[in-house]
């Protein structure tokens, strides 16, 4: 406290101890508050404090920054107008949030923000109140069914509020305030939720030698008690879930909270059952679908260690966790934890940064890791713990290439004949299907067929995506929408409009065309609109209430379906078709080889069928082959040829603006500051592939660098230059690009 307040060492009473302060704004320096008589602060504090016109949220830093900045007169110091109730920012995230702005350039006021993403932990408690039966009390004189329901199911004694009883018993509120008013229910306090702690001895699970070996690995790294890296390396279905659990446990009994990361959190329900089986209990989640008061009771239940284990989206990684000492990465090779939108991080390498700084293990698992993961392995940089075979002792899925240059589909269907006979063979043997193709809706593109005018985003350079189930033409860049016109608006011809290309909802058309016996489910994000929803459908998948499924990516994020023993990919070159992304083919392998390797996870022999026009192409050799190390070896040599990452770095500078010519003179004014380096080269100004979004034009300059270089000190040297953006100018930096569109 001696560095943070500034005493009365020699000015008498007349000084004022004061704190600095960073608020959650877009600035990277704090501001010194007075702290007022009898208020106790300390670093971590949450405070409100006067900010222009506004008393806004801030915490009390342990040191000041920006100190080159103009001296302020301390007369003029504003005085701290309270102390929130709640617990501080722990020293080791604050450390964090400074990493993470000077590695992103964003400013430290943006990663702050980050850490403060539940606003009700910081608003005061609201009572919550529900209602509970009344025992011994009279029937209601009038009962009717809604009534009969509603009594029968608050008989069970518990507190429900009126809208979750009214859910259940399907009927109003209305119902539920005249059972109150009868007095049958009365209202009372619903007690704040306590989270259960799971048990690290609840269950001993059983493992094989290969398991047992990985196992005591993780558990050696957890029980040195200091920073490393693992790269848990297994096959699709080899325990690799069940393995880390082991590191987890190991961290619950030395008293620490673990943090497991998911890139896609409300998909996981097999996974948060295989938790509770482990552990005994349920595990903390955190996700964009909570409420906000459930957000905020999480946000202080990591905070005070209540929490112990939280599964979580990439946002997790920036909870207040009071004591973290194990950090999981799963799926670390998805690109779902790169965050693209106001501060740009790669979650999986910040959750290496924290590890770091609070000197605890970091696990990374996946059946095809990143590439960056490989070489940090092969140099030993990181441990390599390999799975080379499936839990369950099933074989990998035989997989075969089906050459649509040659095997051609009927005319207007998707699927070939070969897939179409392998599917009629699954179901005949009551075994399910499942059929990818990663493109949402009905088709990419709709056009005229007598003008040929096609359908554009008014909004942005893209296709309109017809969604036919829906009935609506959609953007999946801005979310426009419009319902599809019944002439069109260029030639006026009527019901000339033809849908060109295949998406999930073609598929299923198809599906159903040719199999009307078959119970189809049908995955993507579009038609299934909530958390709940979407783990009911898999929930029917994983019951055999399913003979065929379809979907986009989300069916190859991690779940397992016993009796799913084929699987199809409808056109296994659509990622191959991004030739400005370096990560392109490795993105396209990781993706199949996820898929495919949902087929045969049980007892029963799994196979599977890519449809490609290019089955000579690198990626599809290495997927038939299954020799992914030649894959491997080929994707680094290229990586190291081209200085690509991990062998070289780059950077994005994206500026965007309303005015096309505005967008162009502005980027071209940056191009033409940038310092002149030996090593680092800029590419463009360019038009970004896709120009135009949600009506802002978009130019982009690319950096690329050695690996030993500071590109962030170059970054800042050259932005300090540029005239600052003002009125309708963007400008934005995106260190280690993922998206190059």
């Amino acid at each position: 406290m001696d560095s943070l307040l500034d005493g009365m060492a020699n000015g008498g009473a007349a000084a004022q101890s004061r704190v600095p302060v960073i608020m959650p704004v877009a600035l990277d320096q704090t501001y010194d508050y007075v702290v007022p008589p009898g208020l106790a602060l300390e670093p971590g504090a949450f405070v409100l404090v006067p900010f222009g016109p506004q008393v806004r949220i801030g915490v009390v830093w342990d040191r000041r920054l920006d100190e080159g900045g103009k001296p302020v007169d301390p007369k003029k110091l504003k005085a701290v107008s309270d102390r929130l109730d709640v617990p501080v920012l722990p020293i080791v995230s604050m450390r964090f949030a400074e990493w993470v702005s000077k590695y992103t350039l964003a400013p430290l006021g943006m990663v702050l923000r980050m850490m403060m993403s539940a606003q009700s932990a910081f608003e005061p408690p609201k009572l919550r109140t529900g209602v509970r039966a009344v025992e011994g009390a009279a029937l209601p004189p009038r009962m009717t069914p809604a009534r009969a329901r509603a009594l029968e199911l608050a008989g069970d004694g518990l507190i429900r509020s009126k809208s979750a009883l009214a859910d259940l018993a399907a009927c109003s509120t209305g119902v539920i305030d005249g059972l109150v008013q009868s007095g049958n229910l009365v209202e009372c306090a619903i007690p704040q939720k306590i989270y259960p702690r799971p048990n690290p001895a609840h269950r001993v699970t059983e493992f094989g030698e290969d398991q047992e070996r990985a196992v005591h690995a993780l558990r050696s790294a957890v029980d040195a008690e200091n920073f490393s890296v693992t790269l848990l390396d297994g096959v699709t279905g080899s325990g690799k879930t069940e393995v880390y659990f082991e590191a987890v446990a190991r961290t619950l009994e030395q008293g620490r909270q673990a943090l497991i990361m998911l890139p896609e959190i409300a998909l996981t329900s097999q996974f948060l059952e295989r938790f509770e089986r482990r552990f005994g209990a349920a595990p903390v989640e955190w996700h964009s679908a909570l409420s906000g008061p459930e957000r905020g009771r999480i946000w202080c239940a990591t905070a005070t260690g209540e929490a112990r284990i939280v599964i979580g989206a990439r946002s997790a990684l920036f909870l207040p966790f009071a004591d973290l000492g194990l950090i999981v990465v799963d799926e670390e090779h998805d690109a779902g934890y790169k965050q693209d939108d106001r501060v740009h991080y790669q979650a999986r390498d910040m959750s290496v940064v924290r590890g770091s700084l609070g000197k605890f293990p970091v696990i990374l698992a996946s059946a095809t890791p990143a590439i960056e993961s490989h070489v940090n392995a092969r140099t030993g940089r990181y441990r390599h713990v390999i799975l080379p075979g499936r839990y369950s002792g099933a074989e990998l899925p035989q997989l075969a290439a089906i050459d649509l240059r040659v095997e051609q589909p009927d005319k207007g269907r998707w699927l070939a004949p070969r897939l179409v006979a392998a599917i009629a063979e699954t179901m005949e043997k009551k075994q399910q299907s499942l059929l990818f193709l990663n493109r949402r809706g009905y088709a990419p593109l709709t056009l005229c067929r007598k003008c040929g005018h096609r359908f554009e985003c008014p909004q942005c350079t893209a296709w309109l995506v017809e969604h036919r189930f829906k009935g609506r033409l959609n953007c999946h860049h801005c979310g426009f929408s419009m319902p599809p016109p019944a002439k069109c608006p260029k030639c006026s011809e009527p019901d000339a409009l033809v849908a060109c290309g295949p998406g999930v909802e073609r598929v299923a058309e198809e599906v159903q065309e040719r199999f009307p016996e078959a119970r189809v489910a049908l995955l993507s994000s579009d038609l299934i609109p909530g958390l709940a929803e979407m783990r009911e459908a898999i929930h029917r998948i994983e019951a055999g209430e399913t003979d065929i499924i379809i979907g986009t990516q989300i069916v190859a994020k991690g779940h397992h379906f016993p009796n799913l023993t084929l699987v199809g990919v409808v056109d296994g070159d659509l990622g191959l078709s991004m030739g400005a992304d370096p990560r392109a083919g490795e993105r396209t392998f990781q993706l199949l080889h996820q898929v495919t390797g949902r087929a045969g996870r049980a007892f029963a022999e799994g196979r599977g069928f890519i449809q490609t026009h290019l089955p000579e192409h690198p990626v599809m050799q290495a997927m038939l082959s299954g020799d992914r190390e030649e894959f491997l070896a080929r994707e680094i040599e290229m990586r190291q040829r081209g200085m690509l990452p991990p062998y070289g770095r780059l950077a994005a500078l994206i500026i965007s603006a309303r005015e096309k010519e505005l967008a162009e003179r502005y980027a071209r004014e940056v191009a033409r500051r940038a310092p002149p380096a030996e090593t680092i080269s800029v590419l463009g100004p360019a038009e970004a592939p896709i120009f135009v979004v949600r009506g802002r034009h978009r130019w982009r300059l690319l950096v690329k660098a050695p690996r030993e270089a500071d590109i962030q000190g170059y970054l800042r040297d050259w932005l300090a230059s540029v005239p600052e953006p003002k009125g309708d100018l963007r400008l934005s930096v995106d260190i280690d690009p993922y998206s190059f569109l």
